[in-house]
């Protein structure tokens, strides 16, 4: 009895699943099948209802699902959120992809995937095309099964963290035409089985630990169109087999360790428009025969490399060259002197640390963007030619900072060459007998007056000396990097010796540094900072690391590694790059080891190769350079502002704005951190002395305001898209600085389009947002620290950029540049209104109106010189009240010349 009951209740199971499965493939357009799959990838993966809403159809309401005949054959959810839930504990779930079995495409791309690339993908999923997992935090390694989707024709899997090598069985992708594996931490080296993959339009392969050789077989895939190969460790020299590649349009072999000559080969590269092959060991001349063909090349950069002897003068007539970059090489000679009437198209020329020499070309002023410095040209320059030239180091009469007479007069009289003396009426080879004595009898007088400024130098070094070393249990206090008060407690012990090591990361031993960057080879160097040797480096596990080699040559360098762990030990924010350890074990080398930045600083960011057939170069957009804007400003507000006493970095610049996988701004260069001068723990004698170093500002650059004032060189960096700004000594960038600030005005918004980044394309909510930017840059570059804003209002004004120069169509909501000087705005703008070239140009009511908010009538004043006096006088106290709901304003209107008049 019991039996026949439970066959009859199975039968009206079977019934209802069969009804509900019906009703199911009524209300949906999608199979029961697949829709039951997506329910589980959703809840899988923790996608929002927002984009994928449980009760609608997935075929026609679901974003980025695209289906045929009730079937799924695409799913794109790149740049998804998850649910809150879904955020806590975010994996690698995507099993349920295994029942869509039409499946042809599937874009995760910039949506957070950790875990590793499960092997039965390239089982399952036999009609896969497109698989895009780039920017996914992927781990692990490639799974050699994805050479078994026999119909995938793209695949990314940039900007992750795999490991290990690139599997050799990619090569039976047969129908594949792209192929992106950049920006990862792949070892080992190139396949030669790539050579068969004859479909094959894009290789990138950049920016990962490949080594070994170039594989000649790649001169055999006809189709490709971009190979990048740069930032690796590969070596040896550039395979003549290149040239066979008739359809490559660009070409980056970049940051690697080849040798050897550029193949002439390459001519036969007719519609090559970009190669790059900086940071090599290239040598040799360049010949003439292999750029004549390139009559399309775009961009050229061959820098850091050693070509010798003349420059071929055929690249001066390629009609669509843009970018030429050929600094620090050995090239010599003169340039020719072409013209505005010449076939002469480059717009940015870099030729700097070369041996070029003679007169400079008269197109020199035709360039958006020039670098001559460091080379031998001689005689004069023109006012209107310099433009945004820099000509440092050179030997010409009416520039600055140039070299020696004596020098240039070697180097010319070694080539048989008359130099021009500098414009005097004896132009020599080389200096004359009588100005051989003369220049003798000046340095002895010379030497007698330096002679006797140095003893008095040395006596008051000697004096600080002795006070240095009597006080040198108190160096913590008064370059302290605590968050918290200062404990009035006596002196604290010597560097290092309070520090709390189980929260400075591990304690790496000395082999394993060496292991991971193979021996501190010069292949895995990235740069020579100001403290140390970066390394880049893979530890065990594959995790990808920086480590730097302290640089112990100098006393100062000595300790700069301890202050820097001082820092990290008291130190905790988000905004600094992550120290994961240390290497302290042997006396005569000091290592610190930080997480690996997948994009680098900004100076290497800002601009990159993009993959279409109509750009050369294309920048970082708007909303990404404001991001990191934003993010620095956060870094810099925590040091000023929240920590006691104030720090400061001191080192505020492109390269020391690091960014991750997601362009989150990690701050570095943190050896150069201290205590504000003028701080209460200063030493009394070291501020009477202004022993600190000065800024080019003639200000210590111990103060909060050379951070701001660096930082608005950052900001310039970002609007105009001009590489170096930040870097570059104010020397170098006056003429320039002066020239760009006359087109940052707050009357007129279309000003600022002669200085914007011509690679931005902006919309105009975006101009404004630009052009704010380029507002709070100039108030930053204030010549007077007094009148910069302080960070904490640099950061509101870029977190609200609108806000800085909207206004109420009403008239009711005013941007206060009288009002209260403690207001964010007073602050921010008090340089504005003290800019010399406004008060010049009369145009002080113009910045007040053009300053106000156009939101609604909850900010600001009711406008300048009716209501107001200038000192805050007349506002009302709802005006001020709903200002500050905005912009909270400091207790004390003092508070912001209390930190900066030092």
């Amino acid at each position: 009895m019991v039996d026949r009951w439970s066959g009859q209740v199975f039968v009206v199971l079977v019934l209802l699943l069969s009804l509900f499965g019906c009703t199911l493939e009524q209300q949906f357009s999608v199979s029961t099948q697949d829709r039951l799959a997506l329910l589980l990838l959703r809840s899988s993966l923790g996608l929002r209802a927002k984009e994928w809403p449980i009760k609608s159809d997935p075929c026609t309401v679901w974003v980025g699902v695209r289906c045929n005949n009730g079937r799924v054959t695409a799913i794109n959810i790149s740049g998804f959120r998850r649910t809150r839930r879904g955020s806590q504990n975010p994996q690698f779930s995507v099993d349920a992809l295994q029942n869509l079995t039409l499946l042809s495409s599937f874009n995760a791309s910039n949506f957070l995937l950790p875990g590793s690339i499960p092997g039965w993908l390239g089982l399952q999923l036999s009609s896969l095309q497109v698989l895009d997992l780039s920017f996914c935090s992927i781990t692990g390694v490639i799974p050699a099964t994805l050479g078994n989707l026999s119909s995938l024709a793209e695949l990314y899997l940039s900007d992750n963290n795999l490991t290990g090598v690139v599997p050799s069985s990619l090569a039976q992708l047969s129908r594949l035409a792209v192929l992106d594996l950049s920006r990862n931490m792949l070892t080992s080296s190139i396949p030669d089985s790539f050579a068969v993959l004859g479909n094959l339009t894009l290789l990138d392969m950049s920016a990962n630990f490949l080594s070994g050789v170039i594989p000649p077989g790649i001169g055999t895939l006809s189709k490709l169109q971009f190979l990048n190969l740069s930032g690796n460790s590969l070596s040896s020299s550039i395979p003549a087999q290149l040239g066979d590649l008739s359809s490559l349009l660009e070409l980056d072999l970049g940051f690697n360790s080849l040798s050897g000559s550029l193949p002439l080969d390459l001519r036969g590269l007719r519609n090559l428009r970009q190669i790059i092959v900086r940071n090599n060991f290239l040598s040799g001349s360049l010949s003439r025969d292999l750029f004549r063909p390139l009559s399309r090349l775009q961009i050229l950069v061959l820098s850091h490399n050693g070509f010798t002897s003349d420059f071929p003068d055929v690249l001066w007539s390629i009609p669509t060259l843009q970018f030429l970059d050929v600094s620090v090489n050995n090239f010599t000679g003169g340039l020719p002197n072409v013209t505005s009437s010449s076939n002469f198209s480059i717009l940015a020329l870099n030729i700097s640390y070369n041996l070029f020499y003679g007169n400079l070309p008269i197109a020199f002023r035709s360039f958006s963007f020039n670098d001559a410095s460091s080379n031998y040209f001689q005689g004069t320059v023109r006012s209107n030619a310099l433009g945004n030239t820099s000509l440092g180091l050179n030997c010409l009469q009416n520039v600055a900072n140039q070299r020696s007479a004596s020098e240039c007069a070697s180097f010319y009289s070694e080539r048989g060459l008359v130099f021009d003396n500098f414009g005097s009426t004896n132009g020599t080879q080389i200096p004359t007998e009588e100005s051989h004595k003369k220049s003798h009898r000046t340095a002895i007088i010379l030497a007698a007056v330096l002679g006797g400024v140095g003893i008095i130098s040395l006596l008051l070094i000697l004096s600080v000396l002795l006070i240095y070393c009597k006080k040198r249990r108190g160096l913590i206090n008064r370059r302290d990097v605590g968050v918290g008060p200062v404990p009035a407690t006596g002196s604290q012990p010597p560097p290092g010796t309070s520090l709390n090591f189980s929260i400075l990361g591990d304690s790496f031993a000395y082999q394993q540094i060496l292991k991971a960057t193979g021996e501190l080879k010069d292949t895995n160097l990235i740069k020579n900072g100001h403290s140390g040797y970066l390394f880049r480096g893979i530890l065990e596990g594959g995790i990808p690391v920086v480590i730097k080699k302290v640089d112990l040559d100098s006393m100062e360098k000595k300790e700069a590694h301890m202050l820097e762990l001082e820092f990290f030990n008291k130190v905790s924010h988000p905004r600094f790059v992550p120290l994961l350890g240390h290497c302290l074990e042997n006396e005569n080398e000091k290592f610190l080891v930080y997480k690996f930045m997948p994009n680098g600083d900004l100076a290497s960011s800002l601009f990159k190769k993009t993959k279409s057939d109509d750009d050369g170069l294309q920048s970082l957009d708007w909303i990404t350079r404001l991001k990191i804007a934003i993010g620095a400003a956060e870094g810099l507000c925590y040091l000023h502002h929240e920590c006691t006493p104030p720090l400061v970095h001191r080192d505020v610049h492109a390269s020391s704005i690091l960014l991750d996988d997601k362009f989150e701004v990690r701050l570095g260069s943190l050896s150069k951190v201290c205590a504000q001068e003028g701080d209460a723990h200063q030493n009394r004698i070291t501020k009477l002395l202004r022993l600190p170093q000065s800024s080019d500002q003639g200000m210590p650059y111990t103060t909060c305001a050379y951070d701001v004032y660096c930082f608005g060189k950052v900001l310039l960096e970002l609007v105009t898209g001009k590489l170096g700004i930040s870097s570059s000594p104010d020397s170098n960038m006056k003429e320039w600085l002066e020239s760009t600030l006359r087109y940052i005005s707050m009357s007129n918004k279309e000003l600022v389009t002669n200085i914007v980044d011509t690679s931005l394309v902006i919309d105009e909510d975006l101009l404004e947002e630009v052009w704010a930017m380029a507002i709070v840059a100039r108030s930053c570059l204030n010549p007077k620290p007094s009148r910069r804003p302080p960070m904490r209002y640099i950061l509101r004004a870029l977190e609200n950029p609108l806000k800085v120069i909207r206004e109420d169509n009403t008239g009711s909501a005013r941007l206060r540049t009288t009002s209260s000087r403690g207001s964010f705005h007073a602050t921010l703008f008090s340089s504005w209104r003290h800019s010399s070239s406004d008060v010049a140009a009369g145009t002080s009511r113009k910045v007040e109106r053009a300053g106000s908010f156009k939101n609604s009538g909850t900010m600001g004043s009711q406008g300048s010189g009716q209501n107001g006096d200038g000192n805050g006088n007349g506002h009302s106290s709802s005006t001020r009240r709903h200002s500050v709901e905005i912009f909270p304003e400091p207790q004390n209107e003092h508070d912001v010349e209390r930190t900066y008049d030092n």
